[in-house]
């Protein structure tokens, strides 16, 4: 493979969220750049220091990243820093890069990041003039970047993996303890990572916000689906399980359901500020209450599993797929490319160009939701404890709901019959 540039530096950096197999990526980078004689800089804290003008970091050898790709975390941390705000911030930027003789630079993140790096790459060429070269190394544990093939992100199998560990603790502990866990998992948008860890463990429900599509998800539609998740439970001696919940759930949660909530967090305008709102707390809440109302008794724990899953270990599927990233990373920048995501596609490595893949207005990539018309989706659906359009015909069924409960079947028909396809929503 021939060299484009006979003095070649690589600046590498992390950004946004930690996902496992970070270290992985900067691994593979140092050692397959010091195969050419190329000297690779970890800079610190993402854009952070590079917005003030400095490189911060160190000179990254096959000696000092030797063992790193078995770690989690990132040795050269990760920050939010967002260097797009402003002009001075990108002079700053490719100024301090430029100094440093940094002539290409692999970012490792998610649609931030790779937006930041494509920003500062272009600006550097056509204001200031210094052509730097820039590759994407794309991460997020959500999974809900568009690759092609249905690809993962890198991070999201070892995120599951130990999700489907912790959530079959919790399972067992709910059935020592005789209770319910409501277990909020990370997924701002999509609903993959919560459908991974649920399916794997065989958790007794899981919701994702996918389900609504597209429509404002009322907070009693989510109490009355494990409402009756709950009771369909208890017809089989069960006072226990487990319900996994996406984030991304909170995110279309209708806001005149919060409005009406006294718990919850306002701004000077009396608008809801949505990072405030503890949605598990207010899910309880409101589950308890309906169960109350039912004469239905059973003990509710809450758990948030989240970021004990970013810089988990990485299992061997995400050292294997980062390892390669950061070697096709580097390849191409060394055969004269630039302004690309690297992807994996068909066992090759296949960059595709910033342009195609990040909205310039919005600075995003399209987000990848779960298709529940798929057989994957449709087959974890079939295995939760749930009310289903099939039970629509089955009376015995209500019948035997609806004695768990201090309500009369037509009652109970009337109330809960929607999730099966009887009637309509009653709110």
């Amino acid at each position: 493979m021939a060299v484009q540039m006979e003095r070649e530096r690589i600046g590498i950096l992390v950004g946004g969220g930690p996902a496992p197999g970070i270290n992985a990526v900067i691994h593979a980078v140092t050692n397959q750049a010091a195969q050419y004689g190329i000297e690779v800089i970890g800079i610190y804290d993402g854009f952070r220091h590079l917005m003030d003008g400095k490189v911060v970091g160190e000179t990254l050898t096959p000696q000092s990243v030797a063992y790193i790709h078995h770690q989690g975390g990132s040795i050269l941390r990760t920050a939010r820093a967002n260097p797009t705000h402003s002009e001075s911030a990108m002079q700053n930027c490719v100024r301090a890069l430029s100094e440093a003789g940094i002539t290409s630079l692999v970012s490792i993140g998610g649609d931030d990041t790779a937006y930041s790096a494509s920003r500062v790459a272009h600006f550097a060429q056509e204001s200031m003039g210094f052509r730097l070269r820039s590759v994407h190394v794309p991460k997020t544990i959500d999974n809900d970047l568009p690759l092609p093939e249905d690809l993962p992100t890198f991070g999201f199998e070892t995120a599951r993996d130990l999700g489907a560990q912790l959530v079959m603790n919790l399972k067992r502990d709910a059935q020592t303890s005789q209770q319910w866990f409501l277990v909020l998992t990370m997924g701002r948008k999509a609903g993959h990572l919560a459908l991974g860890i649920g399916n794997s463990s065989a958790a007794t429900i899981t919701l994702i916000p996918e389900e609504w599509g597209g429509r404002e998800i009322r907070l009693q539609e989510v109490v009355d689906i494990l409402t009756v998740s709950i009771l369909l439970r208890l017809l089989d001696c069960k006072s226990y399980g487990v319900a996994l919940l996406a984030e991304g759930i909170l995110e279309n949660l209708s806001h005149e359901d919060l409005k009406a909530l006294d718990n919850v967090q306002r701004d000077e305008h009396g608008h809801i500020r949505l990072a405030e709102v503890n949605f598990l707390d207010i899910l309880k809440e409101e589950l308890e209450s309906n169960l109350r109302q039912l004469s239905v008794s059973v003990r509710l724990v809450k758990h948030v599993l989240g970021y004990e899953l970013r810089c988990a270990t990485p299992n061997s599927y995400d050292i294997e797929y980062t390892r390669i990233l950061g070697e096709a990373a580097v390849s191409f920048l060394l055969t004269g490319g630039t302004n690309a995501i690297i992807t994996l596609q068909h066992s090759q490595a296949v960059p595709i160009p910033y342009d195609e893949m990040i909205n310039p207005d919005t600075g995003r990539t399209e987000v990848r939701m779960v298709d529940i018309d798929s057989y994957r989706y449709q087959s974890a659906y079939k295995f939760m404890t749930r009310l289903k359009p099939d039970a629509a015909g089955d009376e015995k069924l209500f019948e035997r709901l609806a004695a768990l409960t201090c309500l009369e079947v037509e009652r109970f028909i009337a109330r809960y019959g929607y999730l099966a396809g009887i009637g309509t929503r009653p709110y």
